[in-house]
């Protein structure tokens, strides 16, 4: 995102986390926000920018910036600086940094969303671990007893076109001689 003024004085046309003077300067909304307020955003060098899009926090000395950009004034900043250290926390650095600030709850909340949000959503697996998803053909490992229709799925049996239950990643819907019915995921495995 190109810098707008407000972020330009903010940050004195410097990288907000490792102080870069880099003239490939970017906007960064950062997680799970995406507009672009200014309040949301942060100033970030190509390098900073290119690691944290690739989530490639490897170059752990490049990071050691972030134990003095968690202590900005600016809550972007901070929340960036945290969400990336609690990624480092292996590093005695890292995890030293972190027990030594104090930040406002609503920042740690804001740091963390993102993780929170890809650890609450249902995924379906198959009998192996295989991810599924809607549209999948998937073939029964087992016999399964179909309840109120009256009949066995043999073992071997193709399900094509697949619909996940939202709420629940352990159960799969699927048509079975013309019926529609419930399938739990531990008893399928994904069609190649």
């Amino acid at each position: 995102m190109p810098i707008n003024t407000q972020l330009q004085t903010r940050s004195n046309n410097i990288c907000e986390l490792c102080s870069s003077t880099d003239e490939n300067l970017t906007a960064y909304a950062v997680p799970p926000k995406t507009d672009e307020s200014a309040d949301n955003q942060v100033v970030l060098c190509s390098n900073c920018f290119n690691q944290i899009s690739n989530s490639n926090y490897t170059d752990t000395n490049h990071w050691r910036c972030l134990t003095g950009s968690i202590w900005s004034e600016v809550p972007a900043v901070q929340a960036l600086s945290y969400k990336i250290l609690t990624k480092l926390n292996s590093e005695d650095w890292a995890a030293e940094t972190l027990e030594s600030v104090f930040l406002e709850e609503p920042v740690i909340d804001w740091a963390n969303a993102e993780d929170n949000i890809a650890a609450s959503k249902v995924v379906h697996k198959d009998s192996f671990g295989v991810v599924l998803e809607t549209g999948d053909t998937v073939i029964l490992t087992q016999n399964l007893n179909v309840k109120g229709a009256n009949f066995i799925a043999p073992k071997g049996t193709t399900v094509r076109k697949i619909r996940l239950v939202p709420d629940n990643a352990e159960q799969i819907e699927g048509k079975i001689e013309g019926d529609t019915i419930v399938i739990l995921t531990k008893y399928v495995r994904k069609s190649v």
